[in-house]
This record gives C-alpha cells, sequence and structure tokens, in this order.
C-alpha cells in the first residue's frame, strides 16, 4: 500500500502488473516469516482484543495474527482492490475470519479509540514525512488509551553494507520518503503525534538493508502524565 498526499494511490511494487508478484518478492528479500512472527509476538494480543493490520497487503500478516490469537477481532485495511482481492482470497482459504476494509491511512474509516493494537508492516517507507505525520495522528486517535502500535519497516542502518543494499528500496520507492526511516526519524515521528514508550525494539539485517520493529503506546492520563521513553534495541543478524 502506498498512497500521496492527493490521494492518488501508488501499488506496493509501483505496478499494477506486478501486484501479483508482490507475496513472492517480500518472502524473497525480507525475511518475512521472521521478522512478522517476531511482530506479532511483540505485539502480545490478548484474547476478545480489536486489532488491525494498517496497510495490510495481501493479507499475510492479518492472517498470521489470526491464526495465532484466533479469539482476536481482526481487520485489515487498504488502499488498492486489487491486493484487497488477493487478501480476502487467503484468509478465505486459510479459514481465517477477517475483515478486510478499503481506505487511507490518513483518513481512517474508525471511529476513536476503536483498537487495541494496530500493526503495519513495510508501510511507513511509501510515504511522505507529511502523510507519515498524518498517519500517526490519525492511528493515535484510533487506538484505545493504553493500546499500541506495533511497526515493521526499514530503519537505521547497521552497517556499511546495509545502507548501501537500501539503496535498491530508495531507487524503488524514492529517496526523499524512505530517507526519513534510514535516518531513524520513526521514533520521533510516533513521539510527535502524541504516543509514549517509544522504541526501536529489535533490528533485522535483509538482502534490502535493515529491517527494525517499533513499539509505541497511546498514553492513558497516569502514563501521560509520568511520561516515559525507552530506546532499547536488540540486532539480529
Amino acid at each position: 500500500m502506498s498512497e500521496t498526499g492527493d490521494s492518488r494511490y501508488v501499488p506496493a511494487l509501483g505496478f499494477h502488473w506486478l501486484t501479483p508478484a508482490y507475496d513472492l518478492v517480500v518472502r524473497m528479500t525480507t525475511r518475512e516469516r521472521t521478522f512478522k512472527t517476531a511482530l506479532i509476538e511483540q505485539a502480545g494480543i490478548g484474547p476478545r482484543q480489536d486489532v488491525l493490520d494498517l496497510a495490510c497487503g495481501t493479507g499475510t500478516l492479518a492472517i498470521w495474527i489470526k491464526q495465532r490469537y484466533p479469539r482476536a477481532n481482526v481487520r485489515g485495511i487498504d488502499g488498492d482492490p486489487n491486493i484487497l482481492a488477493i487478501a480476502v482470497r487467503k484468509a478465505k482459504e486459510a479459514n481465517a475470519a477477517i475483515d478486510f476494509d478499503r481506505g487511507l491511512s490518513f483518513s481512517l474509516p474508525y471511529p476513536d479509540a476503536s483498537f487495541d493494537r494496530v500493526l503495519s508492516s513495510l508501510f511507513f517507507h511509501h510515504l511522505s514525512w507529511r502523510d507519515k505525520q498524518r498517519t500517526a495522528r490519525e492511528l493515535y486517535r484510533v487506538i484505545r488509551p493504553g493500546g499500541q502500535l506495533h511497526v515493521a519497516d526499514w530503519g537505521r542502518a547497521t552497517g556499511p553494507s546495509m545502507r548501501a543494499a537500501y539503496l535498491a528500496v530508495q531507487v524503488l520507492d524514492g529517496f526523499e520518503n524512505t530517507g526519513d526511516n534510514v535516518e531513524g526519524r520513526l521514533v520521533e515521528l510516533f513521539r510527535r503525534a502524541g504516543f509514549s514508550e517509544v522504541s526501536e525494539r529489535r533490528t533485522f539485517s535483509t538482502v534490502l538493508g535493515t529491517l527494525s520493529l517499533y513499539r509505541a503506546v497511546r498514553p492513558n492520563v497516569k502514563q501521560r502524565a509520568a511520561g516515559g521513553r525507552s530506546s532499547h534495541r536488540s540486532a539480529v543478524p
């Protein structure tokens, strides 16, 4: 899922004709099973909690969430009807009861405080800084007080080889918007939106660069008063 501020939609791999290859590309280049499993475990989803997969793409993450936490209420949202059709088919084949919606990240079709957890995978690097900010504020709105945001996306390179590998992502998806990620600005992004306990939790080395897992909490009144930030990170080669 890729968006622009004037609501023009750009498919995940840049062209609609490449959409059928999306799952294969992600699986071959990102250590998908490893990092998505880690993201799901990091989220610590409870029974009957309401969970949103933001920019769900072909539905892989949403399906794995439902399989890991079958008593959770899982929804996916994406702006691309073609990729959503794939997600619906995959969920049906997996016998996973998931609702899929069409919508944009900076204008979510949900009431305030709708979700206990929001997860997102390989999405924020598609957005301009302005739309990253709009999306972060919108996520703050739809997450319940005490609820959590968990994001997997490209992060600050853990070494020269990882920085060089990331150039392929920047060529494909644009240097300006992807630069925010490699500069480590996602922690700043979520803090500015009002989230607390914002941290980069783990990193993974992939053929396309360093992939990071982030966690943020929408504070309740007591948390807001107390504040609190951490920067714990562990590297996974």
